[in-house]
């Protein structure tokens, strides 16, 4: 299972890479072009040459990097006859049209690139939606460099106002495809919010992490699933959702969801908003990195910056520090936890080193949030019981007579009222301790 260009036979396109770093960037060092080399990649690249780089200390507003480095990149353009030049930076349409009327071939931003690479992993129809409407928003200031003839999706006799460009038209028609797109997904996230309610009786946890940390190997590791894996940017863009059983038998469901990236494209982040708060509502955070990544902390602060833009908590869940098999300087897991509020737990979801540690960590935070209660309930009920040991951690059961089965148990307050309402009024219960971290009032 590969969408590896090189398994299916897609041929790679010949790119070259161009980065200008601007103002107090501190950052201009292997690891950061060897990201949007990973991006080139993902995109079905194919790198010529060596990355040209500039530093600066305030863009050039018609070009964003000097005349000199302009004709430099013309050089190594006419040497190498790349299809693109890719920069990883974020360009004005102006800007685009400038270097492309210099060089004498497309010019990719950072940007452009990532929803590419999007569009090429969109599996699901939410998730086609989704890029579709963040590549229309990208579009929408850059129609009159980019001349795309939109009226061939509606016919064009009968679309144009009077007096319309076809400019003009085409703006009219992109505006109407936005909120198309938007009225789609808002149905697509209601019917989704349908389906996290009918599983609520569950505790529910949720995966997040930089692109590339590890999530997916994890979620297989931990509940036998067989999700696309692969070392490359944005291998998973949907959310998958799985159980997982925990050591002591209870079950909790896992969802990882779409990587995180520095300076993602802001239309992508507001597109993804609905895929992001699946994960983002669950009961329990994990936050996944990629320890042995030189970039690590960058890293983690770019996760932190986009879950905060969703206006989600940085600071809660837990810190699963991934890969420690590939670490080279074990001094590096106790420097990323500094100052992390959060549980930090070191794992190799690759040899499993660590895993029973992240188990261990999950029920007793899972403890923490359920109350120990005694229930009561009918004998012959078997499915009300079923129920019940499906969704708490039963410690202690007791016949009493010929008629009552006496049930003590952890669970917490979510599943313990969807059980009360499909009980029917065949349970009744006590509450022999109270959770110490409550998930809302625990109002019993």
């Amino acid at each position: 299972m590969s969408r590896d260009p090189e398994v299916t036979g897609t041929p790679r396109e010949r790119v070259l890479i161009c980065a200008v770093f601007l103002g107090d960037h501190k950052h201009e060092h292997e690891g950061e072009l060897a990201e949007i080399q990973g991006l080139v990649y993902a995109a079905n690249g194919e790198l010529v040459g060596e990355p040209i780089t500039q530093r600066r200390e305030r863009p050039h507003p018609a070009t964003l990097m000097g005349k000199g480095k302009v004709a430099e990149i013309g050089e190594e353009v006419e040497a190498h006859k790349p299809g693109a030049v890719v920069l990883d930076n974020d360009l004005t349409p102006a800007q685009v049209r400038n270097l492309e009327k210099a060089w004498g071939c497309r010019v990719i931003d950072r940007s452009e690139l990532i929803l590419d690479i999007f569009a090429s992993r969109a599996q699901t129809r939410q998730a086609r939606l989704q890029v579709e409407l963040a590549q229309n928003e990208y579009l929408a200031p850059r129609l009159r460099r980019m001349w795309t003839h939109l009226e061939r999706t509606e016919g064009a006799i009968g679309t144009r106002g009077p007096g319309e460009t076809q400019l003009e038209t085409d703006r009219r028609l992109l505006r109407k495809r936005i909120r198309d797109l938007k009225r789609s997904l808002k149905e697509l996230e209601a019917r989704k919010q349908r389906e996290v309610i009918s599983r609520a009786d569950q505790f529910t946890i949720g995966l997040v992490g930089y692109t590339n940390a590890g999530k997916s190997t994890l979620l297989n590791c931990l509940t036998g699933a067989d999700e696309f894996v692969a070392d490359m940017l944005f291998a998973t863009l949907d959310t998958r959702t799985r159980q997982w059983r925990l050591s002591d038998g209870r079950q909790v469901l896992l969802s990882d969801t779409v990587g995180f990236l520095g300076r993602l494209p802001h239309h992508l982040v507001a597109s993804f908003h609905a895929t992001l708060e699946e994960t983002l509502n669950a009961d329990l955070i994990l936050h996944v990195v990629n320890a042995s990544h030189p970039d690590a902390p960058e890293q983690m602060a770019a996760v932190d910056e986009v879950l905060c833009s969703v206006g989600h908590s940085t600071r809660t869940g837990v810190l699963v520090l991934n890969k420690i098999d590939l670490l080279r300087d074990p001094l590096d897991l106790q420097l990323l936890a500094r100052d992390r509020p959060e549980r930090v737990v070191h794992i190799s979801a690759h040899t499993g080193e660590g895993l029973e540690r992240l188990d261990a960590i999950v029920r007793e935070i899972l403890d923490a949030r359920s109350a120990l209660l005694s229930i009561l309930l009918p004998l012959a009920n078997g499915r009300l019981a079923a129920r019940v040991r499906a969704t708490a951690l039963v410690l202690e059961e007791e016949v009493l007579g010929d008629a009552e089965l006496r049930m003590q148990v952890r669970m917490d307050e979510t599943a313990l009222g969807l059980l009360k309402q499909s009980a029917a009024g065949e349970l009744s219960y006590e509450v022999l301790e109270p959770p110490r971290e409550p998930l809302l009032s625990w109002d019993l």
